[in-house]
């Protein structure tokens, strides 16, 4: 690994400044359709997750609680295996009176590979730690997409369309083509299927998978990481913004498995001389506004998922997430960070 990194190309980013654009479309979309008068709601969850929550999350939560009134959480539960979490505990009260007298919403079903900009809504199968959430490019816009991680398997963030409807009816899909169309519990579905469809109509939701604004996401992406959701900076008509790392992904997982999978601290201390290397490159980087490439190793480090690169993670993300004026995410990565492999997902229950 010789020289320093260089930016990448201006061919293959898109030279615009960031998430205003996405934001202007997203704040639109959601102005679509006249929302419901919960102010106190809002204004709640703001309070207790820092986090504006877009619109279909509300409609979500009133569609459920039409389908199970008794127990609109669990309202997905029979027919799916899904059960609604995180900001649908606010919605239905459960953090009142919870049995933990000072829950923190920042790990409130945050999961080992979850990273900040990713916020848990739903939980599938316990075997595989599946969990569907929002992904926002930065804590003062609203989500990008929502996705899907399974813990157990690794760090990968699937995309799921732009709203919950859509989540959930391509997670009803692929539950389908398991059962088969002609085993029980077929006509439960079909039912679900066509209630899910006629409110994200009425609602003028999409259902698609890679909507437009998703697409036009893409082009500003800069880097996918390792968790393959991708990275969003700021890049401005000279590229500056971004560099690449001068490894590729093959080439850091390589550096990073020498150094978590080292004997003992003699031969770790030496495993860790290329990415001491890298890091010296991201503050060369730093000092020249290129920000994304700190953003992308330190987000490497955090998806590579071993404890031995907590410090660097705190050298690299923190200081990223300050430079991109995003310090929420810096506040949630320590939290998160501070309690890494710790069983404590439900933050409302006794620990």
């Amino acid at each position: 690994m010789t020289g320093r990194a260089k930016r990448k190309p201006k061919s293959s980013q898109d030279s615009g400044t960031g998430n205003g654009e996405l934001k202007r479309v997203r704040a639109e979309e959601s102005r679509a359709v006249p929302p419901p008068a919960r102010s106190e709601q809002r204004d709640e969850m703001l309070q207790l997750y820092k986090l504006q929550m877009p619109e279909d999350l509300y409609h979500f939560w009133d569609f459920c609680k039409e389908l199970c009134p008794d127990n609109p959480r669990g309202a997905l539960k029979d027919a799916l295996g899904l059960q609604l979490v995180g900001p649908f505990d606010v919605l239905a009260g459960a953090h009142r009176g919870a049995d933990n007298p000072q829950p923190n919403f920042h790990l409130h079903w945050r999961y080992l590979y979850d990273p900040p900009e990713f916020q848990t809504i739903l939980l599938g199968s316990g075997d595989t730690q599946h969990h569907i959430g929002y992904y926002r490019d930065s804590p003062d816009s609203l989500p990008s997409f929502v996705g899907e991680n399974e813990a157990k398997k690794g760090c990968a963030i699937a995309q799921m369309g732009d709203n919950a409807f859509a989540a959930v009816l391509l997670y009803l899909s692929g539950r389908r083509k398991e059962r088969g169309s002609k085993r029980a519990g077929g006509q439960a579905l079909d039912g679900l299927e066509a209630r899910l469809r006629d409110r994200a109509e009425t609602l003028g939701l999409s259902l698609e998978q890679k909507t437009k604004a998703m697409k036009q996401r893409d082009k500003k992406v800069v880097t996918k990481t390792f968790h393959g959701a991708g990275i969003v900076v700021p890049v401005d008509k000279n590229d500056v913004g971004y560099r690449e790392l001068p490894e590729t992904d093959a080439g850091l997982k390589k550096i990073l498995k020498a150094i978590a999978d080292a004997r003992n601290d003699e031969e770790r201390v030496k495993a860790f001389g290329p990415l001491q290397e890298m890091v010296t490159f991201v503050q060369f980087a730093n000092d020249e506004c290129d920000y994304g490439m700190g953003y992308e190793l330190g987000m490497d480090l955090f998806c590579y998922g071993s404890h031995y690169f907590h410090k660097v993670i705190r050298q690299l993300l923190p200081m990223a997430y300050s430079l991109l004026k995003r310090n929420l995410f810096g506040e949630i990565l320590e939290a998160h960070l501070s309690s890494r492999g710790k069983d404590h997902l439900d933050q409302l229950s006794a620990h």
